[in-house]
């Protein structure tokens, strides 16, 4: 079936807000200007959904775990390297969610891509960009004949897959596969062009492949189908917008490419057995000065009042840098042919005066994993607004010591000795008492993101967040979509583990 998810588009833009219950404080809304344009831009392989149970007033525990687990998904990476399995989850709050989320493995090349998306005025760049940046990425480490080999096979019509999916719900409609095959196609012939003139540095082609795609996004809004009228499938994929944080592994090295609010946080294990978060993504909004600095210097200096206000964008657009949102983008002679007949003059932010405002280029950072470094969690703002990284990380870390007393006890290797097997039955008798309800990590964060207190889980505060109406719920809390990578310390204490290549 076809998701009528945004049959209107809505450009959503946050705006302070401040709201209470019992139990929360918390700051998040969402001012909503209503697009009328027809946007089916992906159909379902399958749905989960827990909609009936969104409706009750009153949740069981029961109940309440049967939400919390619906989207839920765990992996084992087999035959790979520095990752050995990730657990991933998804909570929405809008309906139908903004959030997407993808896990694939490169397969012409090494390495294991993981990322979340986060779509605001509707769910269709998050989407497109959930099943298109990923090959993007791959081609730009694919050697020169490689490069070759794929255009010849595009050419001939045959089909080029550079990655292996995990998990996917959904595909894009057909009448728009054929339009991204050549957007691709172009990208492809752009590759072997700056193959020759310059060398590979892994931190600048992930950024090359964020910003092509972004600039294909809204070329491909511009373009007219049936005679002189513009496709309203791709124009409202520009219209729509999305921040993503994608995380690339291979063995030892990990980059990070981080456009917009999301962010990616490693859980580190110290000496003396204390977790550290440490952050590996950098958040474009106002909490950041550098990036406040940088927008206000690519502007005249008579638009210091305008071009941030209200910790927005232009009072409007809380991300500072993102995907699509073209009604930030394009020139406003551009806006008006071709958006404004379609959505009306509330399309145009005010004090629109010297476009582009946003950008889709990401920061890239490259991490040297360690033995120290246990998992990775990716997460999409809806968990940064209520859990701390900190917190996070030593949720996710309690949740590794109590989930090995969930399954029989097996010995990792044989030929143990005996004072090796007591120390790892008086570490399972330890992990009982943080013996979790959940064995995936995601989840368990959303449990706790909910309804974690001082003394635990509170079942009335996380049944509330719950059951909350569909026109209230979006004020308490946002979607929210959470990966957590594990990662294999034995693998990262062998040297070969440092030494792939592509950096």
């Amino acid at each position: 079936m076809f998701i009528e998810n945004v049959s209107k588009l809505s450009v959503l833009t946050k705006v302070p807000f401040v709201c209470s219950s019992p139990s929360t404080l918390f700051k998040l809304s969402k001012l909503s200007l209503k697009f009328s344009v027809s946007t089916n831009i992906v159909c379902y392989h399958s749905i989960s959904t827990s909609s009936n149970a969104l409706r009750q007033t009153k949740l069981t525990p029961q109940e309440v775990t049967t939400i919390l687990r619906a989207n839920e998904f765990s992996l084992e990476i087999e035959n790979h390297t520095s990752v050995k399995s990730y657990d991933s989850n998804q909570l929405p709050s809008n309906k139908p969610i903004e959030d997407t989320r993808c896990e694939a493995k490169c397969l012409l090349t090494t390495g294991v891509l993981l990322g979340v998306f986060d779509g605001h005025g509707g769910a269709a760049c998050a989407q497109v960009l959930s099943k298109r940046l990923f090959d993007y990425i791959a081609a730009t480490m694919l050697p020169e004949q490689l490069i070759e080999d794929c255009l010849t096979r595009l050419e001939n019509q045959k089909p080029v897959e550079l990655v292996e999916s995990y998990n996917d719900k959904f595909d894009i409609v057909g009448e728009l596969k054929q339009l991204y095959l050549n957007s691709f196609k172009t990208f492809l012939k752009q590759l072997l062009t700056s193959q020759k003139e310059q060398q590979f540095e892994m931190k600048q082609m992930m950024a090359n492949a964020f910003l092509t795609l972004d600039q294909h996004l809204s070329q491909e809004a511009q373009m007219k189908q049936g005679g002189n009228h513009l496709n309203l499938k791709t124009l409202g994929v520009g219209l729509s917008g999305a921040v993503c944080c994608v995380a690339h592994i291979d063995g030892a090295h990990l980059h990070v490419a981080n456009t917009g609010d999301a962010q990616a946080v490693i859980g580190v294990l110290t000496d003396d057995n204390h977790w550290i978060a440490k952050k590996v993504s950098v958040e474009h909004n106002t909490d950041n000065v550098r990036e406040v600095e940088r927008i206000l210097n690519e502007h005249p200096k008579n638009e210091r009042d305008t071009v941030i206000r209200m910790e927005r964008l232009l009072g409007q657009l809380a991300p500072l840098r993102a995907f699509g949102d073209v009604r930030y983008k394009w020139s406003k002679e551009l806006l008006q042919k071709h958006v404004l007949p379609h959505v009306g003059e509330q399309a145009l932010a005010p004090n629109y005066y010297t476009p582009p405002y946003l950008t889709a280029r990401p920061d890239v950072i490259h991490y040297r994993l360690t033995p120290r470094d246990r998992f990775l969690i990716l997460a999409t703002d809806g968990l940064w607004d209520l859990l701390s990284p900190l917190q996070a990380v030593r949720l996710v870390g309690e949740h590794m010591s109590g989930k090995v007393t969930l399954r029989p006890l097996q010995l990792p290797r044989k030929h143990m000795k005996l004072a090796e097997i007591n120390d790892l039955l008086v570490a399972r008798q330890e992990g009982l008492s943080l013996k979790p309800l959940d064995s995936n990590a995601a989840t368990h964060l959303l449990r706790h993101a909910l309804g974690g207190t001082e003394y635990g889980i509170e079942h009335a505060k996380i049944a509330q967040l719950l059951s909350m109406p569909q026109e209230v719920v979006r004020l308490f809390r946002d979607d929210i979509t959470i990966t957590v990578v594990y990662l294999d310390s034995e693998y990262l204490r062998q040297p070969h583990s440092q030494s792939t290549q592509g950096r």
